[in-house]
């Protein structure tokens, strides 16, 4: 009986363990959770003329033109918005990495699952040039 007990009692202490664990990684989720929702990414072209800021989904929620861009042609501002655009979406991706593998760890299989699934929502289009960079 004596075995039976100690079984018991081992077997107990296991589930509080595991318990524990459960609520530790389920409040580490709310707060990454909570900290990915509040980021944004931000790219600047090289020569300051434009910048964008995009969202936690990124989406584009900011955009600011110097007065200078007047001196291009539309295309090449509209070729340096869409570029300025996917940096702004590369370090997004950057931040959200980072408070993943801070809030979870590196090797933690959750914490890749989300990597991932951010690379695939913010990582370039693989039918884009970006995307054989």
């Amino acid at each position: 009986m004596w075995a039976d007990e100690a079984a018991l009692d081992a077997a107990a202490r296991r589930l509080d363990e595991w318990e524990s664990s459960l609520a530790d990684r389920a409040a580490r989720a709310r707060d990454l959770s909570a900290r990915t929702q509040a980021l944004t990414g931000t790219a600047r072209t090289a020569d300051g003329l434009i910048e964008v800021t995009v969202d936690a989904s990124g989406l584009l929620t900011g955009l600011w033109l110097d007065e200078r861009v007047r001196q291009h042609s539309t295309a090449h501002t509209a070729r340096q918005l869409l570029t300025v655009t996917r940096d702004a979406r590369t370090d997004l991706l950057r931040r959200l990495t980072e408070a993943t593998t801070d809030a979870l760890g590196v090797d933690d299989p959750a914490a890749r699952a989300i990597v991932e699934s951010h690379q695939r929502r913010l990582g370039p289009d693989p039918g884009t040039p970006d995307a054989r960079r």
